[in-house]
């Protein structure tokens, strides 16, 4: 039987060998964000002539590689999960994928053969002793897909962390191991204007001390983490660990002392900041890092008491149905774990959640509180689920409210140049009677 070192170098390949274990028509699973590997990716971009009707599905791309391009889809193109910056024009001009999902079912469709996961490309840390790698950068769906893919290819870093909890790969479940030392991508705290912080001084007065905490990705979640620094003993349970909670670790705002569920730990699937979260991170015993279907299981995370969710939306109709995801028609990003982590708010012991977003769009000229989501809208978050709603202007508490509360209480949010119009709207769709 060979050794872990022996198992390793045994599998040791150039990217474009790497290449050979991908077929025509195979689906390629790539991890959330900085967790993609841009050697591998780069090489299939190259070379994508090699192959038809591949297919490489990830959530929350952050490189524009060559197969988000018109002219690779015959050959190598996107199947997003989620759609950011890089992926948004393939998805609003139709040639890349769109597979809808909750973040934490995607495991399943991948164990159920609903969505196919033929072969694994990864960023990973050095190996251990033991002969495991960590998929640190994010776990999310990539460990399903791992224990189904025909091929399994890491590329190995020594900048990824080594972190705990279940995202360790062992070197004999590996197809092939691709080496890079290039420092792995960092990404800043988005900007935070006084929009922004207002909401985040509306929705920090809402939190508690021994609050859990799962905080979105965007400036208005930021903003509010900014507001906690003074909060004591906070824990965290969330999708994603950014600078934002770093800070708040920093400041002595995050110790987990009070978590019902993993006390004294943070949990997340995926990392998204600097290095200094990178190495943050490694060995950190205070942190796991695991796969989507637990730290996004809303009956898992739920299982926290107190637990504050904090996600941002794009409109939200006087029902309060909230269209985080597109604009009309047009794909934007996608569901994620908002609606994941809203259920599980609404489940656990004083928990709550806030959808936050500003009041208008296109410098005032739009609200963002509507009547009806606009045409085409691709509605997130039912209005079963959601609780808080909060713009620069307020606070709105939905839920078990009827509907002629939840319209006085959204107008009273939205800016004032919309809320003659908004009740206009709510009188003739006889809201108010």
């Amino acid at each position: 039987m060979q050794t872990a070192p022996q198992l390793y170098e045994s599998r040791r390949a150039g990217a474009l060998a790497a290449l050979d274990h991908v077929r025509d028509g195979d689906m390629i699973v790539v991890p959330t964000g900085v967790g993609e590997p841009p050697t591998l990716l780069g090489a299939l971009s190259e070379h994508h002539r090699r192959f038809a009707d591949v297919k490489v599905a990830q959530i929350l791309a952050m490189r524009k590689f060559g197969y988000f391009e018109p002219a690779c889809r015959d050959h190598v193109r996107h199947a997003a999960l989620f759609f950011g910056g890089a992926s948004r024009s393939g998805g609003q001009g139709g040639w890349c994928d769109f597979i809808p999902n909750y973040f934490s079912e995607i495991p399943a469709l991948i164990e159920r053969g609903l969505m196919p996961a033929d072969v694994v490309f990864a960023m990973a840390s050095t190996m251990s002793a033991s002969g495991h790698f960590a998929l640190s950068l994010g776990c999310d769906y990539t460990m399903a897909a791992i224990a189904k893919a025909r091929a399994v290819v890491l590329e190995v870093n020594p900048h990824v962390p080594f972190t705990h909890g279940q995202c360790h790969v062992h070197v004999s479940q590996v197809t092939a191991i691709v080496e890079s030392i290039d420092p792995i991508l960092e990404v800043g705290l988005p900007a935070i204007g006084p929009v922004q912080e207002a909401i985040g001084r509306l929705v920090a007065e809402h939190i508690d001390d021994g609050s859990t905490l799962q905080i979105g990705y965007g400036g208005i979640p930021d903003a509010v983490v900014m507001q906690l620094t003074g909060k004591r003993d906070l824990g965290i349970h969330t999708e994603m660990i950014g600078d934002g909670i770093l800070k708040l670790v920093e400041a002595g705002a995050v110790n987990n002392s009070r978590k019902t569920l993993l006390p004294g730990k943070m949990v997340a699937t995926f990392a998204l900041g600097s290095r200094r979260l990178y190495e943050f991170m490694h060995q950190n015993p205070m942190l796991e890092m695991h796969p989507s279907n637990f730290t996004n299981d809303p009956y898992v995370a739920g299982r926290n008491d107190k637990l504050v969710t904090i996600n941002a939306s794009l409109q939200v109709d006087l029902l309060g149905q909230c269209g985080s995801e597109s604009i009309g028609h047009l794909p934007y990003s996608g569901t994620g774990g908002q609606v994941d982590f809203m259920r599980a708010a609404n489940r656990s012991r004083g928990g709550k959640s806030f959808i936050v977003l500003p009041s208008t769009a296109k410098d005032g000229t739009v609200s963002r509180i509507v009547p009806t989501l606009s045409p085409g809208t691709h509605a997130t978050t039912s209005k079963n689920d959601v609780d808080y709603v909060v713009t620069e202007c307020g606070v709105a508490q939905l839920r078990g409210k009827p509907a002629r509360q939840r319209a006085q209480a959204l107008i009273a949010i939205a800016h004032p140049d919309f809320r003659s119009w908004l009740r206009d709207e709510a009188r003739r769709m006889c809201v108010f009677g």
